[in-house]
């Protein structure tokens, strides 16, 4: 079973749920995102978002594949590039922080450590390029065992479950910060998602047929 991380590009953006592909809640402000999805064309606005935020800034997301089928994405950038991040009551966002807007694991696939392996990607993404923190408002009323991210924001405890403290609390959005030195202290993530992936599944669908055959 193979896993890996890519980042977002053009390319891959087609890649993403397609709810999510259309979805402009982060991108616009909320009248030009209802304007947008009243025009019927959400996903060129999206697709817009990701071309200036990908030449002005760099990387915005990251992707997991496994087996080469698209299983969860996170995506992220600057708060002077996301506008709706100025509407949440735990606004703003630490001068030091970027905002990890979006995380979501698509449902066959959650509960294996895909969303702790894309936070880490992230983490290390953020560091290599002098970032400091990580910030997110979650949704402290979703269900956390509806994955990482069914809608626009995820679940608060999906965030403290993956090193994320508590920066302002409310009793629908909290906003949280993981420290970036914090996130380099863990151990190898892509080790832990796997391990878990591994003991959610039976004997039985892991063995190969050769494998199989070997045991018979």
């Amino acid at each position: 079973m193979s896993r890996r991380l890519v980042s977002l590009t053009l390319d891959t953006l087609e890649e993403l749920p397609r709810s999510c592909r259309r979805c402009v809640f982060w991108e616009l402000d909320p009248v030009a995102a209802d304007r947008a999805r009243a025009s019927g064309d959400p996903a060129l606005e999206k697709e817009a978002w990701v071309s200036q935020t990908l030449l002005e800034w760099g990387s915005c997301g990251k992707l997991a594949y496994v087996d080469g089928m698209p299983a969860g994405f996170v995506m992220y950038a600057p708060p002077a590039y996301l506008p709706r991040s100025m509407a949440f009551p735990t606004s703003p966002v630490s001068a030091d922080a970027v905002l990890l807007t979006t995380a979501h694991v698509v449902q066959p696939f959650a509960g294996g450590g895909l969303g702790r392996m894309l936070v880490q990607g992230v983490a290390r993404d953020l560091t290599k390029r002098g970032i400091k923190a990580i910030e997110a408002f979650g949704d402290a009323t979703a269900d956390p065992e509806e994955t990482a991210g069914r809608g626009c924001l995820a679940p608060a405890d999906f965030y403290l479950s993956v090193g994320f403290k508590t920066v302002r609390q409310h009793p629908r959005f909290p906003r949280l910060r993981l420290e970036l030195r914090t996130a380099l202290s863990w151990k190898s993530d892509v080790e832990y998602a796997l391990e878990k992936l591994l003991g959610s599944m039976t004997p039985e669908s892991l063995l190969r047929p050769a494998t199989r055959a070997a045991t018979n």
